[in-house]
């Protein structure tokens, strides 16, 4: 069963995220990022956030990633604004997986939050 959900970034930004029961991963290199979403890839983790700074550069790990069934790698900023390549993977993610991309609706300019 998969029930775990990791995240891997900066420890100053994802620290907090500990007492709400996810596991938090800070690499301090490239290789050790690499090694740290192979290790995720092995456990029973669901899913995985990963800070948008490590992001590009994993992107080979990622695509190994995505053909397992499970973790789900999702890309998250600590600024509050959706990266365009972000929104394109959660609106492929919901045509694979809905067969619609319905579910991920792009907000007006004017629509306040």
């Amino acid at each position: 069963m998969f029930d775990k959900v990791a995240v891997v970034g900066e420890a100053d930004i994802i620290f907090p995220l500990r007492a709400l029961g996810m596991k938090v991963f800070s690499p301090r290199s490239l290789e050790e990022a690499k090694q740290v979403l192979k290790t995720i890839g092995e456990e029973n983790y669901a899913l995985c956030f990963l800070h948008e700074s490590l992001f590009e550069s994993l992107k080979k790990e990622r695509e190994a990633l995505r053909e397992k069934f499970c973790p789900v790698v999702v890309g998250f900023s600590d600024y509050r604004q959706v990266a365009d390549h972000l929104e394109r993977m959660m609106r492929e993610l919901a045509v694979k997986a809905t067969g619609s991309d319905s579910l991920v609706k792009k907000r007006e300019k004017d629509e306040t939050r």
